[in-house]
């Protein structure tokens, strides 16, 4: 009796359009208005500005982009995103219904300096890996890790200085996603003419051994 072995074809996926830069769009944008908030430029405004978009563009958007990078086989893309869609949902939920109730400004401003260390935790090794990806995404987590450091630190000490040098370099933070997103989509666009840089990985991904049978 002779058994017979049959091979069950692997399941093809469709292509889908990269959902980094519109990840990165929406973290940029959600970015710059806390952060435009936090250097105290927005005197005239009511300084919430960032408020709705946090809920809306940089969760909810970042968030679904994060699960389609799971749909791309992106784990990087897809942690990224996902994690900080959550923060934004989070920070938007925290703002709305815990700090109001919070028994000092003292108190609230520690429990923002408690969740931006845990943060900057979790973005402590994303910036690591991100030397894996490309130069554009290493400066944007760069930025994001030293501005994360500095808030937490601000937050904990009740220092508005702190706070608004906090607020400068999340501005730079802003700026650099907005420009890895718009060389992703530049360089996702067919036939595109503009082609903007995002530079070479910083650590070359290691050789994948190939199998040859004889």
């Amino acid at each position: 009796m002779t058994e017979e072995i049959r091979t069950v074809p692997s399941p093809v996926f469709s292509p889908i359009a990269d959902p980094g830069p519109l990840g990165l769009a929406a973290f940029a944008l959600t970015t710059f208005l806390l952060s435009a908030a936090n250097a105290n430029w927005m005197t005239a405004a009511t300084g919430n500005a960032w408020l709705g978009y946090a809920l809306a563009y940089g969760g909810a958007i970042q968030l679904l982009a994060g699960m389609w990078e799971f749909r791309n086989r992106n784990v990087f893309g897809a942690t990224a995103f996902s994690t900080y869609g959550g923060f934004w949902i989070g920070l938007f939920l925290w703002v709305q219904f815990v700090a109001p109730h919070a028994a000092s400004a003292a108190a609230a401003d520690h429990d923002l300096g408690w969740i931006l260390l845990a943060f900057a935790i979790f973005n402590t090794y994303m910036l690591i890996m991100s030397t894996g990806v490309n130069i554009a995404v290493f400066v944007v987590f760069l930025t994001l890790e030293i501005t994360e450091i500095i808030l937490f630190i601000g937050n904990f000490e009740g220092n508005t200085t702190i706070v608004h040098v906090g607020g400068y370099i999340g501005v730079i933070t802003a700026l650099a996603a907005w420009y890895a997103s718009a060389a992703g989509v530049s360089n996702g666009m067919t036939g595109s003419r503009i082609k903007l840089p995002v530079g070479s990985p910083l650590l070359a991904p290691r050789p994948v051994a190939v199998a040859v049978s004889a």
